[in-house]
């Protein structure tokens, strides 16, 4: 049976097998949540993308190790700047929780912990990418018949109370 938390914790130190990175599409760190993950990694993760040479485009997950994190894989997608839903991004946020799913199948991951991604710099508002994010992973978890922990992790208090709220009106809670 899938189990999904919502907590109102940071991403960067969760002990789940897996956690999610909202990533740049170079992979090589940047501000808010990736650069803290980058941080904390250590430089064996910059090092690791800077020798692969590849890009991320909005919606696709990639993975890595974790290196110095508690996790022992981080995986990057890539969430869709908002542009006021015009240009496919609620499909593409869709697709950064489901790739990043897949991703975790693919590595046998029993547990992840997602952040709020795509609602930091890149503008998407917090209630629609919330339910799309709880929608995905729910309808995923219940299509592949998945025991997997996945864990919602809230950075501030708004985007707590928010998960929660959507988590009840779509059935989670």
């Amino acid at each position: 049976m899938a189990r999904i938390e919502i907590v109102h914790e940071s991403v960067v130190f969760q002990e789940t097998d897996a956690i999610v990175n909202a990533a740049n599409y170079t992979l090589l760190g940047g501000g808010g949540v990736d650069g803290a993950i980058h941080d904390a990694a250590g430089p064996k993760l910059y090092e690791y993308f800077a020798k692969l040479k590849c890009v991320c485009l909005p919606g696709e997950a990639i993975e890595s190790p974790g290196f110095d994190l508690p996790a022992k894989h981080i995986i990057h997608t890539v969430g869709p700047i908002w542009h006021g839903g015009t240009r496919n991004e609620p499909e593409q946020l869709k697709n950064c929780y489901i790739n990043s799913l897949k991703e975790a199948l693919d590595y046998k991951c029993k547990s992840i912990s997602f952040c709020c991604v795509s609602v930091g710099i890149y503008g998407y508002p917090l209630e629609p990418a919330t339910r799309i994010a709880i929608r995905a992973v729910r309808d995923w978890l219940e299509e592949n018949k998945s025991d997997m922990l996945v864990r919602f992790c809230c950075y501030s208090q708004e985007e707590f109370v928010t998960y929660k709220r959507v988590a009840y009106e779509e059935g989670i809670y």
